[in-house]
């Protein structure tokens, strides 16, 4: 019933503790932001457009229609005085970014949209949570990304593993961070008809 738009291990993680049974159908998109695209409305479209692409994906595929009635799609942004910083692709790219964010707050925004295909129903939620980063050295940068964490990390770090060791204080969702705002996708999913807890329990 329920499709996650993702290949993220940590989003499917976090969904399966929503819902017991679930596909995965992630969507490559073209995730240029536009010219002049603030941060927020820029997350908001990704989870969008990864939704409405594994829906199109979905209809190409061998799952049966009711395997495939709720997409859930979401994008997770770090952003820096409005600035998107996106996954480095070299280390001189995480370099410049953790030297960014070094010593400073910056803004996690995570997006999830659920796209009900059986009722074209389409709602989205932004979540902003701030960051706060102690100083980093260049050496701990390097030692850093020569753990490979770095590498497929919106910001060039993840909060759920060695990345932690940065964080001095964080206020918001921890979950939202990680990739998946765990109340606002239980919400999402409670308006239609899908209640976690009962998922769960089996009650």
């Amino acid at each position: 019933m329920i499709l996650l738009a993702s290949a993220s291990p940590r989003r499917k993680s976090l969904l399966g503790q929503l819902v017991k049974e679930f596909d995965i159908l992630p969507a490559d998109i073209d995730e240029t932001p536009l010219l002049n695209e603030k941060a927020e409305d820029y997350v908001k479209r990704m989870a969008l457009e990864k939704a409405k692409a594994a829906s199109l994906l979905s209809c190409q595929s061998a799952l049966p229609a009711p395997n495939r009635a709720i997409i859930i799609g979401s994008d997770t942004s770090v952003v820096l005085d409005g600035i998107i910083l996106g996954k480095p692709e070299s280390f001189e790219q995480a370099l410049s970014m953790l030297r960014l964010l070094s010593g400073k707050t910056h803004q996690v925004m995570t997006s999830v949209c659920l796209y009900d295909t059986r009722h074209e129903h389409i709602a989205v939620k932004n979540v902003v949570t701030e960051v706060s980063f102690r100083r980093i050295s260049d050496l701990e940068i390097k030692q850093y990304w020569q753990s490979g964490e770095p590498q497929d990390k919106a910001g060039s770090y993840g909060i759920q593993g060695l990345g932690s060791i940065f964080v001095e204080q964080i206020s918001g969702s921890y979950s939202a961070v990680v990739g998946l705002p765990m109340f606002e996708t239980a919400q999402l999913l409670q308006e239609v008809g899908i209640m976690p807890l009962q998922e769960i329990s089996g009650e």
